[in-house]
């Protein structure tokens, strides 16, 4: 039997990308055979896909694409007997390989789907939603506090807000005008990106800010910097460079837990109505050129998600 499953031959824009059909892979010890009902797609793929983190990931070609994604149990190998055939569940891949119709995903990496998360919402959970997590856990957010949070619409960024509020802090969130009746909704103070940005700011928190969390790069750290946040408060996820150059966090810092414990975290504050996920585009696995094209321009809310 054979399956369908995205894949390209090496580095390079969305152009490289295809769905081929591959033989059906079979669970191992500790593993599960998972039927995919929707799988996100994440930045990070695009710059691995492009050869920008080569270095911290390497790639073998064929390369399959992938860590999100939400089905329903196919299989089971030994070892893995607390999911049964039929189960549904969320999880992650480690093999950059779930956005296929079947994937092969260690057992530890997957947790009980809810009844009432929607698939779309389960399948792009994971690489944004522990993000999220790792950021507002490692600047130590306390109540009363207030942070900024860089491209706070977008897929992290749109998580970052809301946990951030739960967190007790005030938020403020850079995001374009489109985005800011959203934020509004959400409790955060949306104040607009680009030139300026700096007074705006200063004028939204009048008191200082004690915390930035940047989920977008190009130059926050060093606005973080400007703003006069201690660099232990400062993460950011997106920009590197900055965060070697002047010392500043890189998610998860020191708060690092299991991604399963926290998948399992966030899937129960969905359930329970506190933490939305939105969804800015669905499409079916055929169209993954399309679905990383509109990643790429950066100016969605929420998460885009690939469906078999």
């Amino acid at each position: 039997m054979v399956i369908k499953a995205v894949r390209y031959d090496g580095f390079g824009g969305v152009e490289v990308l295809r769905v081929d059909e591959v033989d059906r892979p079979a669970p191992g010890d500790e593993q599960v055979l998972v039927r995919v009902e929707a799988a996100g797609i994440n930045p990070g793929e695009a710059a691995i896909r492009i050869g920008a983190m080569a270095d911290i990931f390497p790639s073998t070609f064929p390369s399959g694409q992938g860590s999100d994604l939400a089905g329903v149990v196919a299989e089971v190998g030994a070892g893995a007997e607390r999911f049964s055939v039929g189960d549904e569940v969320i999880g992650f891949s480690e093999k950059r390989s779930a956005q296929a119709e079947l994937v092969v995903v260690d057992a530890r990496n997957l947790i009980p789907k809810p009844r009432n998360v929607p698939w779309k919402v389960a399948g792009g959970l994971y690489v944004a939603g522990v993000t999220a997590w790792g950021t507002v856990h490692s600047v130590q957010l306390g109540k009363g506090e207030t942070v900024v949070v860089s491209a706070a619409a977008g897929g992290v960024g749109s998580l970052t807000v809301q946990l951030a509020r739960r967190a007790g802090a005030t938020v403020i969130g850079l995001a374009s005008s489109h985005h800011h009746e959203w934020l509004q909704n959400h409790g955060v103070i949306p104040v607009d990106y680009g030139d300026g940005v700096l007074d705006r700011i200063k004028a939204a928190a009048p008191h200082g800010i004690d915390a930035f969390i940047d989920t977008h790069g190009g130059g926050y750290v060093e606005l973080a910097l400007a703003l006069g946040v201690a660099v232990e408060r400062i993460d950011t996820i997106a920009d590197f460079a900055a965060a070697a150059k002047y010392g500043v966090l890189t998610e998860p810092g020191t708060h690092a837990r299991p991604g399963a414990e926290v998948l399992a975290e966030l899937a129960a504050l969905i359930a329970e109505g506190y933490l939305e996920v939105p969804i800015a585009n669905i499409y079916p696995l055929a169209n993954v050129r399309q679905a990383y094209a509109e990643l790429e321009r950066r100016h969605t809310r929420g998460k885009i998600v690939l469906v078999p």
